[in-house]
């Protein structure tokens, strides 16, 4: 069986066409939220298979409020729900936003720190990674105590390691040759 990414992909893909052609990136995000908190609702997953619901009535249950059922949203469930893939809707939300952050030219990096760090230090990593990677920056901080000190930023392909344990670990490595 495939990958469930793999099967997303290419809904992913015409979602954000359809929406960046119609300048709706972030209300696309929204109501693919919306649908894939629904779906992921037991109550909903449970009549996704269900014969006596009809595609338009599940396409209906995972709507948005005030969003038309002849919208191209609504169209895109259909299609969704007509395949069988609304299962894949938390999956195709995932590779949508990533689509979008690379279409506004926005790097999601996560920052772990041993404790908290103020407004001020978080600027001036997000002015030092946006010189370096030529990006705005999208951070979430994370604090995680077993770092000890210092910093790990995760920038996608790219690790910054400057913690403690970190540091710690490759002395180790270093001192077992």
């Amino acid at each position: 069986m495939s990958e469930p990414l793999t099967l997303a992909r290419p809904y992913a893909r015409a979602a954000f066409e359809v929406a960046r052609d119609a300048g709706a990136l972030s209300s696309w995000v929204d109501h693919l939220a919306f649908a894939a908190q629904a779906i992921a609702d037991e109550r909903v997953h449970a009549v996704v298979g269900d014969p006596r619901l009809d595609h338009g009535e599940l396409v209906g249950l995972l709507l948005p409020p005030g969003v038309s059922a002849d919208s191209a949203f609504a169209m895109f469930l259909a299609l969704l729900v007509e395949n069988r893939r609304v299962e894949l809707l938390s999956d195709i939300l995932a590779l949508f936003e990533q689509y979008k952050r690379e279409a506004e030219h926005v790097l999601k990096v996560t920052l772990r720190t041993a404790t908290a760090i103020s407004a001020e230090q978080e600027n001036a990593i997000k002015a030092a990674l946006k010189k370096r990677f030529d990006r705005n920056i999208q951070m979430q901080q994370l604090v995680d105590p077993e770092i000890i000190g210092g910093a790990v930023i995760d920038a996608g392909d790219t690790v910054i390691d400057g913690s403690v344990s970190g540091r710690l670990a490759r002395l180790e490595t270093a001192l077992a040759r």
